[in-house]
């Protein structure tokens, strides 16, 4: 579920400052790990959701009438305090810093902080006051005639005697703390809130409301929080909270709405609202919106000279909310039961005789989510279900990378200098692109012509064949920027196109059709066209697909310009 519709957010504080919707979760040995959603993975977050809990905060949620639940108006008004504050150790105030600072700072600002208190609940009306600390329960209790404290020494048949007098409004003021009072306690009967100071804490802050705002109110709540001109950045936080939760209800509402009418056996209409299909053909390629699982099911038999590809790398990254995208696989078995179709809708689609040329590197393995920290054998799973499938694997070429490129870009421990000189027992290798070639058993109805215009001369095999593959730069791949949604959780990955054009000129001859059911930004059938091959894509995100297209059109429109010197 965390890899699927969440990424770690590495968050080392409790406080969260933004708007985004973040879950934390404890380890039986380690402190919380916070998990951001994903943006993209919202809906299908929503939906998974709905398969096994349900979600309604009024009847018409359901479509159902609003009677009798229909809240009154809710108003929180924060009263701004000015104080004296100037911490001890500093010249000026600079910010708060943490939790001990905060408790800190209502302690000494609460004298302030009671005035307004005062004032506001001199009007004969029933009040509920919230206190955080035992001095601010105690400085209420004596300057505000008429009140009730309720603390946590106090004897269990002592507090339940003065929720009740108070609800049976025989107590004018209830101060308590949240802790306390702030779960499950009705208290319709009270429509005047007062924060005596306030936490991060938004389910606090939210339970606490919800004590008077609740089916029942016959009046309008006025809730108001009595801060310090310090603790304006605690405010803020809690309304960034309210703005995430009322995001995330409002989208789960919606998102969930269909099940539940299904469940309740209503009649409703089902759409896959993360697919969608579309098709450009031109003389040199043919383009697909579409899942590789299905689409290529209409290609015909033996008709592909060539397949060169890089599938998903396992459960490592998830590139859309797609169902359909093997990237939201669950773990290695799920995502080589779905490869699996691939694999073999690849196999009948190319000829007898002709290759598969797969992309693929060993993948880290997280402590967090594996157990360890390593290296999983990503090549080897690939070639172990190719040959299940009926592949031959023909050879392996190697991709050198530079370990500092890599280190700076994926921050890994391993190749780190400062491993190195702390305990290089922890060092590691680079990861190495692995070019994976499996052959298609069968005689080759077609055999391959001698490469006759020069692409590959005696000196540049030998420079190929020796199996490890120097030259290709990282960078050398095609723009990609544009094709990344702003609620892209990542870079998309091109293959480079030094990798895409070995496999083609080492396996094709000018004119033979190049498939690629992973297309991405269009980087095979890009190199296929530009040396004089045909190509069909197939790529599933919507994103990506448009600006595959836009490469495909700008490399046929200039393969097709005339050479001015082509008669000289």
């Amino acid at each position: 579920m965390l890899s699927t519709f969440f990424v770690n957010s590495n968050k080392t504080s409790e406080i969260v400052t933004d708007s985004k919707i973040v879950i934390r979760v404890k380890h039986s040995n380690k402190h919380g790990t916070e998990w951001r959603l994903r943006y993209h993975a919202q809906k299908d977050y929503f939906r998974w959701l709905s398969s096994w809990a349900m979600a309604i905060r009024k009847p018409s949620d359901l479509n159902y009438e609003d009677d009798g639940f229909i809240l009154p108006a809710l108003k929180i008004e924060p009263i701004i305090v000015d104080s004296d504050y100037v911490p001890d150790d500093e010249l000026f105030f600079t910010g708060l810093k943490g939790l001990e600072q905060r408790a800190s700072i209502r302690r000494q600002t609460s004298d302030a902080k009671i005035e307004q208190i005062k004032k506001l609940t001199d009007n004969g009306e029933q009040w509920l006051i919230w206190c955080g600390l035992d001095h601010e329960s105690k400085l209420a209790k004596t300057n505000i005639p008429d009140s009730v404290e309720v603390k946590g020494s106090d004897l269990p048949e002592f507090k339940a005697k003065s929720f009740e007098d108070f609800q049976d409004g025989k107590s004018r003021i209830l101060i308590t703390k949240p802790k306390i009072g702030g779960f499950g306690m009705n208290f319709q009967n009270c429509h005047n809130v007062i924060f005596y100071g306030l936490n991060d804490s938004w389910e606090t802050f939210y339970q606490c409301i919800r004590r008077c705002y609740r089916f029942g109110q016959k009046y309008p709540v006025n809730v108001f929080i009595i801060i310090s001109d310090i603790e304006t950045q605690i405010y803020e936080n809690i309304n960034k909270k309210a703005e995430m939760a009322e995001r995330m209800m409002n989208g789960l509402i919606h998102e969930v709405k269909t099940y539940e009418m299904e469940e309740l056996g209503k009649d409703v209409e089902k759409i896959d609202l993360n697919y969608e299909t579309k098709e450009f053909k031109s003389e040199k390629f043919e383009a697909y919106l579409a899942d590789s699982c299905e689409k290529l099911k209409e290609i015909k038999d033996d008709s592909i000279d060539l397949t060169v590809y890089s599938p998903p790398f396992a459960d490592l990254y998830t590139y859309s909310a797609s169902e359909r995208d093997l990237g939201n696989s669950k773990d290695w078995i799920e995502f080589f039961e779905h490869y699996l179709f691939i694999i073999k809708e690849v196999y009948r689609v190319t000829k007898p005789g002709h290759v598969s040329c797969v992309h693929t590197s060993d993948i880290p393995a997280m402590q967090m989510k594996d157990g360890y920290i390593g290296v999983r054998d990503f090549p080897g799973a690939v070639i172990e279900a190719h040959c299940k499938a009926g592949w031959t694997f023909y050879g392996r070429a190697i991709v050198t990378k530079n370990p500092q490129a890599q280190a700076i870009r994926t921050k890994a421990k391993g190749l780190l200098f400062t491993q190195l000189r702390k305990d290089s027992m922890d060092s590691r290798p680079a990861l190495l692109d692995h070019i994976l070639i499996f052959k298609k058993p069968g005689e080759n109805l077609n055999p391959v012509k001698p490469v006759e215009n020069g692409e590959i001369d005696n000196e540049m095999w030998i420079d190929w064949a020796g199996g490890i593959w120097t030259g290709i730069h990282e960078s050398d791949t095609l723009q990609y920027t544009t094709a990344r949604d702003k609620d892209d959780e990542k870079h998309i990955c091109p293959l480079q196109l030094g990798t895409i054009e070995r496999c083609i000129k080492l396996y094709t001859n000018p004119g033979d059709l190049i498939l690629t059911p992973f297309g991405g930004i269009g980087s095979e059938g890009y190199q296929a066209v530009k040396f004089g091959r045909r190509a069909i894509l197939i790529e599933l995100k919507p994103s990506y697909f448009r600006i595959l297209v836009d490469n495909m059109r700008n490399i046929e429109n200039e393969t097709n310009k005339p050479d001015l010197f082509s008669n000289i």
